[in-house]
């Protein structure tokens, strides 16, 4: 490794230190162990490649210093033809050693992101829905990407690497000091204008490059939030394309600044630093070549002191910035920990139970329920803000009782806010409640798993989310197993077959990010094939209608007709004119069941519920609705 080399990996290494100073803590060391446990013959394996790749680092500059011995003493041609095979070995050696340490390394870096990112995305997926609402999606995916690759360094490079550079420098040492020890003292002297410089300008470069990366996510934001569909067509229809296009300069052009500045530090330094090298060179050659002229030293001995002193900076230094590599692992580590620490709210208790084959009743027992504080569900650092609230939830349902019997079904209506999408949302236990109960089939939720909860309980809500995939794809996603006529058949009964067959690529066709392609009542009665292609005994329907127009409507209440044929229905429902047929309807204020009856007898006993149907409906002569 040249000197120019060794200067540049050092100017990296700080450049992508960490801010944070901490100690290494035991408890973190064993849990990193524990991940590299499974790993630990191949770590073994490599970190002795990676000692005997060292003793060869050394072994080449003495076989080049005996084989200009040789020639200056006039010695026969095959001692030096044997010492030149000698180098020649030497280096294949090397490189072996090289190709199967690499390869090593790669496995055990890809395993250990392979585990990690594993063991981060199972941890997620666990988490309550209020851990989603509360974290930047940005901030959790750079947690299995940047900060996962950021860990393994600690074994495919750091580990390696200190253990490697600390035997490749013992070793120097003595030989060098074997040659001469003057010399090799006096080429010691010159380290510290080596490595001080370094640690320092790298500092520098690392506060550069950290404003960098700021304006760069910055940057990366804007771009996410406006190119996406309903970000684009904010801007398009209230923003100013001209400001937005100043802002967005505003951080290229710092960054193309910062650009600059950083070459011509970096090319500063590095020139520096390879006059440092050259100096230090000089030095040994003039001082080495004075003995060797003097007698007290071999010319073999000078150009072996020449070879030797690469290989002697090269690990002072990088042992030097040892603890930034440490600290930067250390960190990823953490960040990586710091998600795995989450406790998921909600898990499956020991023996959870299957529901029970047959229909299923749904009900509601003197429920109250609070959403769950920010620090008991989230990180301040997936947030981006300093600390998390720890305030508690204030109650939202405050002894909530309902039932819906086999092939029931229930509306809940009420004002916005009143607690109709928690209640869907403890049916389905995104959430537990704090107080009374949640039960299918007479059994509490708490006591089911959650693959039994998902197999009987269907919900289709408002917003209709779909994944940017193909038709086919979001319709498996609710039954991978389903045939292809199943497929069609959904389709059929969601009144969606006819424009899926009119589409160029049919079930092939890429719906596009959130399934903007389509039209709102066309996601919709998607999600309802989706729904009816589960086959869920129990149906919970979160306003699925609200926001469509009243054709789309028509398809998508036909759509629905087959969703709730034979099963248990929960449908909220913002437009009273689609659950007048309900077997019972619950009107919700407050977290509160203030009224519950049929339609007609709601409207004859007044209250809450006239008023809601009163405030949608214009009353004609003969008291319909128009």
């Amino acid at each position: 490794m040249s000197m120019e080399s060794i200067a540049w990996s050092q100017m990296y290494r700080r450049m992508s230190a960490p801010d944070e100073r901490r100690a290494f803590s035991a408890a973190t060391a064993r849990r990193i162990l524990a991940f590299a446990r499974p790993h630990r013959r191949k770590l073994i394996g490599f970190l002795v490649l990676s000692v005997a790749g060292a003793a060869l680092a050394v072994a080449t500059p003495v076989l080049a210093g005996r084989v200009v011995d040789a020639i200056v003493a006039g010695s026969e041609s095959r001692v030096v033809v044997l010492l030149a095979l000698a180098i020649a070995g030497v280096a294949v050696l090397d490189a072996a050693m090289g190709l199967i340490t690499r390869g090593l390394s790669a496995s055990i870096g890809e395993g250990l992101i392979l585990d990690l990112r594993t063991a981060v995305f199972d941890h997620v997926q666990r988490m309550p829905v209020a851990f989603f609402t509360r974290t930047r999606t940005g901030a959790l995916v750079s947690r299995l990407n940047n900060d996962v690759i950021g860990a393994q360094r600690a074994f495919s490079s750091t580990l390696s690497g200190v253990v490697g550079n600390l035997v490749m420098l013992v070793l120097t040492l003595v030989v060098m000091l074997g040659i001469s020890w003057r010399v090799t003292l006096l080429a010691l002297v010159l380290l510290p204008v080596f490595v001080v410089p370094a640690r320092r300008m790298g500092n520098r470069l690392a506060s550069i490059q950290r404003e960098a990366a700021d304006h760069n996510a910055a940057m990366g934001s804007q771009m996410t939030e406006r190119f996406s569909a309903p970000g684009a067509t904010l801007v398009k229809l209230f923003g100013r394309p001209d400001q937005e296009s100043a802002d967005f300069a505003v951080r290229a052009r710092r960054v193309a600044q910062i650009g600059v500045r950083t070459a011509m530090v970096q090319t500063t330094f590095v020139t520096a630093l390879t006059l440092v090298s050259a100096l230090a060179v000089a030095l040994v050659y003039g001082l080495g070549g004075y003995y060797a002229l003097t007698g007290r030293l071999d010319a073999g001995d000078v150009v072996a002191l020449s070879l030797l002193l690469t290989r002697l900076y090269a690990p002072l230094t990088s042992l030097a910035s040892a603890r930034v590599e440490v600290m930067a692992a250390l960190v990823s580590f953490e960040r990586v920990f710091e998600v795995l620490d989450l406790e998921p709210l909600i898990r499956d208790r020991p023996g959870a139970k299957d529901v029970p084959a047959g229909p299923v009743s749904l009900e509601l027992d003197d429920v109250r329920f609070s959403y769950p504080s920010a620090d008991r569900v989230s990180l301040a650092s997936l947030e981006d803000v300093a600390t998390l609230d720890t305030r508690g939830g204030e109650e939202v349902l405050h002894g909530v009782t309902l039932r819906a019997e086999p092939g029931e079904l229930v509306a809940l209506v009420g004002s916005s806010g009143a607690g109709k999408s928690t209640i869907a949302q403890l049916v389905s236990r995104l959430y537990d409640v704090d107080a009374g109960a949640v039960r299918l089939a007479g059994i509490d939720v708490r006591d089911l798993s959650a693959a039994a909860i998902r197999d009987t309980v269907g919900m289709v809500t408002q917003d209709g989310h779909l994944f940017h995939d193909s038709i086919r794809g979001n319709l498996l996603f609710a039954r991978p197993e389903a045939t292809e006529e199943e497929v069609w058949d959904a389709l059929e009964r969601a009144r969606l077959a006819d424009l899926v067959r009119s589409l160029p690529d049919g079930l092939a066709t890429v719906v596009g990010e959130r399934g903007y392609r389509l039209s709102g009542g066309e996601r919709q009665r998607l999600t309802i094939a989706r729904l009816l292609l589960k086959r869920p005994r129990v149906v919970v329907l979160d306003e699925a209608t609200a926001s469509l127009d009243s054709t789309s409507e028509a398809a998508v209440q036909a759509a629905l007709a087959e969703v709730l044929a034979g099963r248990t229905a929960l449908v909220i429902a913002h437009r009273l004119s689609t659950i007048r047929a309900a077997d019972r309807i619950l009107v919700v204020e407050d977290g509160n069941i203030v009224q519950q009856g049929t339609h007609s007898e709601l409207l004859a006993v007044g209250g809450r519920y006239q008023e809601l149907y009163r405030t949608q409906f214009a009353e004609t002569d003969d008291g319909v609705p128009a």
